[in-house]
């Protein structure tokens, strides 16, 4: 018996814990895994400096990159986007992506509160150099006032994950 090919997503607070859970879902489904900062970090290594900077340089990784993992699903194969689905916005592409391949699809929502994510940017943050982007409480703190827990009226399949 062949499995459905799913696409899956992640949303949750900057240091939630969605690059660990994708990485997980990659590894017990036999899917595809695509990490948005891995990507962000080769081909664009100097250039993404702000918030402003990381949105245009993620827009067009997507238009980049959508075509392939189209690709992906429409051959059967699952694949997992560590991809911030943050905000409706974000959640939009994730929606074209569906709506093109038709596949099934899970978000998965990491939701765990602030100084849970706090403490978790800190130990993710010791091993980088000093004045690395996205690193410190103020940063957090910025990013955050932006997201939006998903709603069940986006019509996503939903699966929630809280703080143990």
């Amino acid at each position: 018996m062949t499995a459905i090919p799913t696409l899956h997503f992640m949303c949750g607070k900057m240091a939630a814990g969605k690059s660990t859970l994708a990485a997980q879902i990659a590894k017990t489904q036999h899917a595809v895994l695509l990490v948005e900062d891995d990507w962000l970090s080769t081909l664009y290594p100097e250039e993404v400096r702000s918030l402003a900077d990381y949105i245009q340089y993620s827009e067009r990784l997507k238009k980049t990159l959508q075509p392939h993992v189209e690709d992906l699903l429409g051959k059967g194969i699952s694949v997992v986007l560590d991809f911030p689905a943050n905000t409706v916005s974000q959640r939009r592409w994730f929606t074209s992506l569906i709506a093109a391949t038709g596949v099934e699809h899970c978000l998965h929502y990491v939701d765990k509160p602030d100084e849970v994510c706090k403490a978790q940017l800190k130990i993710r943050s010791q091993n980088l150099p000093a004045g690395s982007p996205f690193t410190t409480d103020e940063a957090f703190d910025a990013i955050t006032r932006f997201f939006e827990p998903p709603q069940s009226s986006e019509g996503f399949m939903i699966q929630q994950y809280q703080q143990e």
